[in-house]
């Protein structure tokens, strides 16, 4: 996949960091804060460009991907507040206290970027995930937070192939679920491998549900 960005070198101190944005908003996807459950909501456009961020973020470990998805179209349906969305390398050491401070610095412009995700690639790695899953020693996993109207994301490659993938398959198989031409959402997928709060209780989710964008007659279930 093809993915048009915009890069930006804010600094913090003696230190440079690194963020991409989409260049173009995702405007008919939105997330809604995990208390403890949350839900992705988007179009086909929305979960691929999603599952492209993804693979980007999975092979560029010293890259913060910036998704704002508070500006865009809200839908009619799901409750709890509308964030932003950050994918971070846990080897980045990026806490979420800093976000707000680069945030403001992300407001001059920026670079165009262009970059090309390999899929296969992705795949392999979503696949050695998976063959690790069962293992005793096990680590693999997406720790998470929120802050500033932001739902932080921090992982490794594996971890972001695999979320890749499943927003991959939501993209594909959400136009063909029934009544998503009637407006209606449909649930696809899921962000798996979320790191859970200890005590036990309701797990942390994120839904990926698909949901054409009005007016509903342009669409055809394909």
């Amino acid at each position: 996949m093809r993915l048009r960005l915009r890069e930006f070198r804010p600094r913090t101190g003696p230190h440079e960091h690194r963020v991409v944005q989409p260049r173009q908003p995702l405007r008919h996807t939105t997330l809604r804060e995990p208390a403890p459950v949350g839900t992705l909501m988007g179009d086909h456009d929305g979960l691929s460009r999603l599952a492209g961020l993804f693979s980007f973020a999975a092979h560029s470990p010293h890259t913060i991907v910036h998704v704002p998805l508070r500006d865009g179209l809200p839908p009619d349906e799901g409750q709890g507040p509308l964030v932003d969305l950050v994918l971070a390398h846990g080897t980045l050491g990026l806490r979420a206290s800093q976000w707000p401070e680069l945030r403001r610095r992300l407001r001059r412009g920026g670079v165009p970027l262009t970059v090309r995700t390999d899929e296969a690639r992705t795949a392999r790695h979503a696949a050695a995930l998976l063959a690790r899953e069962h293992r005793a020693d096990r680590r693999d996993e997406l720790r998470h937070t929120a802050h500033a109207g932001t739902f932080f994301l921090f992982g490794s490659r594996d971890v972001f192939a695999e979320a890749a993938m499943s927003f991959a398959r939501a993209a594909g198989r959400g136009p063909s679920r029934k009544r998503v031409a009637a407006g209606r959402a449909a649930l696809v997928s899921g962000l798996w491998g979320l790191r859970q709060p200890p005590g036990g209780g309701h797990p942390v989710e994120v839904l990926i549900c698909f949901k054409a964008y009005p007016p509903y007659a342009h669409f055809r279930r394909p």
